[in-house]
């Protein structure tokens, strides 16, 4: 039988903490290095990923100076050669080096050390993303760090580049929340956006899509106006709009479909949607089909929505992505889909009873039909 994935196992394990250990070694001789490796390790078996950085954090801290500016400056040299600055992308370092970044915010988010601790982030996320660290200093001291994150945003070397757009994130995931007005990221967005590079682009696109479930007219409005300056190829361009549009795409926003050339009201007739069974069971497939004819050429985004019951017994929508398509004049168009209810699904938990299909084009819903689910 296959030994089970562990990404904790993969990302934080022996080898890594030699690794880091003997690097530390190299620059600071009195180092204890089989003290730090021995205690660092032996505890890994009970704790999960963020307890294991903390740990490594912890145990730097006793076998380094006590002087936070001296233990950083080691850090410093011990670090490996900067990332590949020839890649473009999925270029995100080594997780060993998080304790690094970690260390910085515990013993450095202070006024005494702000502006070498902002300056040993900027050096760190060179060899592995500080996008959580930093959420720390735009907290506590906003005006400070984004000045840096401007410098960032301006930086020759793309790690840095996308720093300012990752870590100012109003919605990243697994981070802090930011206590910072979402719009202050504008300016760096601003010049992030015509970056040569798809690791900031993407970084930029997943930033306005975080501020598109706050404020949707901000989003239009930057994207509308970073277009007309034509300081991004269309590709590219057209990469950011479909990756920052894309939760309101979900929901149907008129104006973010329109930006992405999809009409509200395409000229066209849905025929003959159809389900093949009313009551489907957990482990069987919602197999449905339909029929477009357009009266005209369209561009049309093709959606599925199903309403999940919940414990409650309300009907909860969630889309599904189905078709990207134009459909020629008077062309019938035939489209068929099976959608599998899994079971012990880790999303999800299915609950008996009605439930709810519907067809959803350009934002449109145009037909609706209704089955029970079986347990």
């Amino acid at each position: 039988m296959a030994e089970k994935f562990s990404l904790k196992d993969e990302l934080f394990n022996p080898q890594k903490v030699h690794q880091i250990a003997s690097e530390i070694k190299e620059v600071y001789p009195p180092f204890n290095q089989e003290k730090f490796e021995y205690e660092v390790i032996t505890k890994f078996p009970k704790l999960e990923l963020k307890e294991r950085i903390a740990h490594i954090r912890d145990r730097l801290a006793r076998y380094l100076p006590s002087d936070y500016v001296e233990a950083i400056g080691i850090l410093l040299k011990a670090l490996p050669p900067q990332l590949d600055p020839n890649k473009t992308d999925d270029d995100f370092g080594e997780f060993i080096y998080a304790p690094y970044s970690d260390f910085v915010v515990t013993f450095g988010c202070n006024p005494k050390h702000l502006d070498f601790s902002l300056e040993a982030l900027k050096e760190m996320t060179k060899r592995f993303s500080v996008e959580f660290s930093i959420r720390d200093f735009i907290n506590y001291f906003p005006e400070r760090t984004f000045e840096m994150l401007k410098v960032c945003s301006l930086s020759n070397n793309y790690h840095q580049r996308r720093l300012a757009s990752e870590g100012s994130r109003p919605k990243l995931p697994w981070a802090k929340k930011l206590n910072t007005e979402y719009t202050k990221a504008i300016s760096l967005l601003d010049n992030l956006y015509m970056d040569k590079t798809r690791y900031v682009t993407r970084s930029v696109a997943n930033h306005l899509n975080d501020i598109s479930k706050i404020d949707a007219s901000l989003v239009i409005e930057t994207l509308t106006r970073w277009k007309n300056t034509n300081k991004q190829n269309e590709k590219e361009m057209h990469f950011i709009f479909s990756h920052a549009l894309r939760s309101l795409v979900k929901e149907g926003n008129a104006e973010a479909l329109q930006l992405l050339g999809y009409t509200k009201n395409p000229a066209i007739e849905v025929q003959n949607f159809q389900i093949v069974k009313s009551i489907v069971k957990v482990g069987e497939a919602l197999f449905f089909s339909f029929e477009i004819e357009a009266q005209k050429e369209e561009a049309l985004m093709v959606d599925y929505l199903l309403y999940f019951r919940t414990k409650a017994g309300k009907l909860k929508p969630k889309v599904h992505k189905l078709k990207k398509l134009t459909v020629q004049k008077e062309k019938l168009l035939s489209i068929s889909k099976k959608h599998l209810f899994k079971a012990n699904m880790t999303t999800r938990k299915l609950y008996a009873g009605e439930h709810k299909l519907a067809l959803q084009i350009n934002g449109k819903i145009y037909k609706t039909y209704s089955f029970d689910l079986n347990i």
